[in-house]
């Protein structure tokens, strides 16, 4: 088939995918979660209820099965890991012959973590992250809830359960619908964030990573604010008290606390300002009471220190690693880099991020995820294959007028089959 067909076929598969959701989460995590989606998903997977979208062949690993792949290694510091190989290096440098400094990357294969593999491309450039950036929120979440609970991670996970808050004016607005299942009529309705809608601290979490919802990212950043104003009075905190502290506490004091909440957890993994930071919510709403700060930037480097530290069980600490990498965990329809054919049969842990700018000004052409200014696009993945094949894998874009989705994908294929050969 030549290089044309194949990419008017991309053209094709993405323009048929590009506004499915993808879920994340184990299917079999209802019962410990509260997330209600998945108990939909369980029906779906038994046959009690029919859907047309199949499950992908990777999605169906269980709770119980998700573990962490570098726990051998953790004694190393991930610039340890992050050590080139020459060979390794090479291979991954021929599939960007011709290609521009638009297009940075990060690849770690960890198949057989004694004797890791690892290359990268512009490796050090800044990017604006986009939703990448609430893999950073989650951070947030979980260190809080480590300081409020050090000494029992039941508790935290029950506590994330079983605590729900209202969206509020920090919920709007987004374009990004969310999936709400009713259990009792068995009906799925999808729709946006609405102020009034309350949801427990898992479900916004899961919202935030499975439709990449930009409310309920700035909700449980909000969340992870007020267990770091309220320690362990949090659990008890009530609405109304709530409410009283956002609008009492100057601005400057909840943009400052707001910032150190999501940043200083990266900071503690070393990774620096310059790698990765977050600088505003995802929400016009929040702004009704949080400023900007410092700015968005995100690197391959730094996203891949967060990677390999997840994987060795040292963002919190063992078992919040392990969660949050179950909350990335894919179980439905994916897309840009995770929707390779290649990647068909394996787990896939995965973000995507999004944003570019148009200037129309001069009659050019422009459009969504074809920005003629910035045109970002990022994907940050962790795939494990049945084979024990495993590897993680950071692609930052910013190419000018094009939907990069189908580089990411062709990209995807063409990694994944360098590292397969060994």
């Amino acid at each position: 088939m030549s290089v044309k067909k194949i990419i008017v076929l991309l053209v094709v598969v993405l323009s048929a995918s590009a506004f499915t959701t993808y879920k994340y989460y184990p299917i079999d995590g209802y019962e410990r979660t509260g997330i209600k989606r998945l108990k939909r998903l369980e029906l779906i997977k038994s046959g009690e209820i029919k859907d047309a979208s199949a499950l992908p062949v990777g999605a169906m690993k269980s709770y119980t099965d998700i573990q962490l792949n570098l726990l051998s290694r953790k004694n190393d510091s991930a610039m340890g890991l992050m050590q080139v190989d020459a060979d390794f290096q090479k291979e991954i440098n021929a599939l960007f012959r011709g290609l521009d400094k638009s297009y940075s990357l990060t690849v770690l294969d960890i198949s057989d973590p004694e004797n890791v593999r690892y290359a990268e491309r512009n490796e050090t450039a800044g990017y604006q992250p986009g939703s990448v950036g609430k893999l950073a929120v989650l951070l947030g979440l979980f260190t809080q809830l480590e300081k409020i609970y050090p000494d029992s991670f039941e508790k935290r996970t029950e506590l994330l359960k079983n605590k729900s808050v209202k969206a509020g004016v920090w919920g709007l607005t987004d374009e990004h619908t969310i999936p709400i299942y009713n259990i009792e009529k068995n009906t799925l309705v999808k729709r946006q964030v609405i102020a009034s809608d309350v949801f427990s601290l898992y479900e916004w979490a899961d919202h935030m990573l499975s439709v990449s919802n930009n409310g309920a990212a700035s909700i449980v950043w909000r969340e992870a604010l007020l267990m770091a104003a309220f320690g362990e009075k949090y659990p008890e905190l009530t609405q109304e008290e709530a409410d009283t502290y956002f609008k009492e506490t100057p601005k400057k004091e909840l943009t400052d606390l707001s910032n150190d909440v999501v940043n200083l957890p990266l900071r503690e993994l070393g990774i620096t300002s310059d790698e990765w930071r977050l600088g505003s919510f995802f929400t016009r709403g929040a702004n009704t009471y949080v400023g900007d700060k410092g700015g968005s930037i995100g690197s391959p480097q730094g996203l891949m220190k967060f990677l390999v530290q997840l994987e060795q069980g040292k963002v919190v600490d063992e078992a919040s690693s392990l969660e949050m990498k179950r909350l990335m965990y894919m179980t439905d329809r994916r897309i840009r880099y995770a929707q390779s054919p290649a990647l068909k049969e394996a787990a896939v842990y995965f973000k995507s991020g999004s944003l570019y700018k148009c200037d129309r000004s001069n009659g050019e052409a422009c459009g969504k995820y074809m920005g003629n200014v910035t045109n970002f696009m990022n994907s940050v993945i962790i795939v494990e294959h049945p084979d024990n094949c495993r590897y993680m894998v950071v692609l930052m874009t910013n190419v000018l007028r094009k939907n990069s989705a189908s580089d990411h994908m062709y990209l995807a294929g063409n990694i994944d089959k360098i590292i397969r050969k060994g």
